[in-house]
């Protein structure tokens, strides 16, 4: 079996250019496939290769004190879902088009457990931040389908719905959970003052919720061979 593991952090990287290539060294010589991206505002990536090379790769990863607290989450897969081994340099992990500062305010973290208690409450705003091609094949009860092709286009979705999001509560999920980390302080930075996001996005959710309390109605797009996942992170 293929082990399959997607990370991400926020956190001030002004040396980010001088990580690629150990980094992807240390893929190569463990045959690990998949995309890292490296920003002076973090890390973002999914990788895959055996389990064993994939734990050694964690450790070699987290010596690095700015990585030492990085969350992973892990799945499986019967074989490589990836052709190649990238590590990319970018200007911004992920873009919303306009300047934000996430390493200095974010919203507030929902654990999986509590995530159902929230959602259903009547005052909240829920919004599915991901493509519209995503949201097309699972989602929560009840959220709101943006209908977007790209994450900058999120911007614009808010600005025409601020005034009848006034005074309400805003929730948010994604993948993973970059999205919504990022978005959360987007949403704080419009005066929004209540500002939810699910912390490890749905791939958590999936895997510690079981379908039978599950909120979510369909699957999950991953991007990779498996293209869609269900409860327990299993491929659709």
């Amino acid at each position: 079996m293929i082990c399959i593991i997607a990370f991400y952090k926020f956190v001030s990287l002004p040396a980010y250019k001088e990580l690629k290539e150990d980094l992807k060294t240390k893929m190569i010589e463990l045959e690990i496939k998949g995309t890292i991206l490296l920003a002076s505002e973090g890390i973002n990536s999914t990788i895959s290769g055996t389990e064993e090379n994939i734990e050694i790769f964690i450790k070699y990863l987290t010596q690095n004190p700015l990585f030492s607290d990085l969350q992973f989450k892990k799945s499986f897969y019967d074989h490589q879902p990836f052709g190649k081994t990238k590590v990319k340099l970018k200007k911004q992990i992920l873009s919303l088009g306009e300047p934000i500062d996430v390493h200095s305010r974010i919203g507030i973290y929902v654990e999986p457990k509590d995530w159902n208690n929230l959602i259903k409450q009547d005052d909240l705003v829920l919004i599915d931040t991901r493509n519209d091609y995503e949201c097309e094949i699972g989602t929560f009860e009840g959220a709101i389908d943006p209908k977007i092709n790209n994450f900058r286009e999120l911007a614009d979705f808010v600005q025409n719905n601020l005034d009848s999001w006034q005074n309400k509560k805003i929730a948010m999920f994604c993948t993973g959970g970059i999205r919504c980390e990022k978005f959360s302080s987007f949403m704080l930075q419009k005066g929004f003052p209540e500002v939810y996001h699910l912390k490890g996005g749905i791939l958590q959710y999936l895997e510690e919720i079981p379908p039978e309390t599950s909120l979510w109605k369909g699957n999950c797009f991953v991007f990779d061979e498996r293209r869609a996942v269900k409860h327990a992170l299993i491929p659709a």
